[in-house]
């Protein structure tokens, strides 16, 4: 898969890569993966691109607050020959279409979203601070109004900082979601847990499982599984000069 990037700018890294990882081991267990897909803060598309690559019968609606990143996720869908409805806005404020009998609407919801705390201090690249930080995103506005956007039994599956699992447990309880999954990302595999994948479901009442963690370096070099992961993935960057590409509005899907 192709994928352009900005030169300057946020730019996807192995979080993304193992929570998909983590995405396609979960959804081993069903047998006919199908309907709407909505990938929340999309920013190159990379998350969505490659679930909706790995699960054709998938629609994918992709949503970006950042103009820069709408073009990306535009431009990226279409190299790739992906269907993709790109939404431009604000998750917490954008209004999606709800049908006739005002059900919800997403059977799979992923997301990499901004998850770091507000306290920790910022970059001072503004396109950065956005993609990373989740006062652009509060955890609790995150799932609960993911919940009401998810149809019966849908599918919620995300990562975050695994200082705030504590927090993602309430919020997913209070939000009928139930967690039927969580694995953990290591740097190294005597360092704690950096990142912590989330597989949830609406109203669902299975017991969670604990997955292996996933350890990302032996010495300076990936572990064998994270080599595996990428080699799936098979992602290639081509890092562009934003501030050249013209035209934003012209690219809004």
């Amino acid at each position: 898969m192709l994928l352009y990037q900005p030169q300057n700018g946020y730019c996807y890294n192995s979080d993304t890569l193992v929570l998909f990882n983590f995405i396609k081991e979960n959804l081993k267990a069903f047998k006919n993966i199908q309907g709407n897909l909505l990938d929340i803060g999309s920013g190159s598309g990379i998350l969505g691109l490659l679930v909706a690559k790995n699960y054709q019968k998938l629609n994918l609606h992709s949503l970006e607050i950042q103009k820069e990143f709408l073009f990306l996720t535009t431009k990226n869908a279409k190299i790739n020959k992906i269907n993709s409805k790109v939404l431009g806005g604000s998750f917490q404020d954008y209004q999606f279409d709800i049908d006739e009998k005002n059900e919800n609407i997403f059977d799979i919801v992923v997301s990499n979203p901004p998850f770091y705390p507000s306290s920790v201090l910022k970059s001072e690249n503004k396109s950065l601070s956005i993609a990373r930080y989740n006062d652009s995103l509060p955890l609790e506005i995150f799932i609960s109004k993911t919940s009401r956007l998810l149809k019966q039994n849908g599918k919620f599956f995300f990562c975050y900082d695994v200082k705030l699992l504590d927090d993602i447990i309430l919020f997913c309880k209070k939000n009928s979601l139930n967690i039927e999954a969580l694995q953990f990302l290591h740097p190294k595999i005597d360092r704690n847990s950096s990142l912590v994948m989330v597989y949830a479901r609406r109203n669902s009442k299975s017991l969670l499982t604990i997955l292996s963690p996933i350890v990302m370096f032996d010495g300076e070099n990936f572990t064998k599984e994270m080599s595996e992961i990428y080699k799936f993935c098979d992602t290639y960057s081509i890092k562009v000069d934003m501030e050249n590409i013209e035209d934003f509005d012209d690219f809004r899907g």
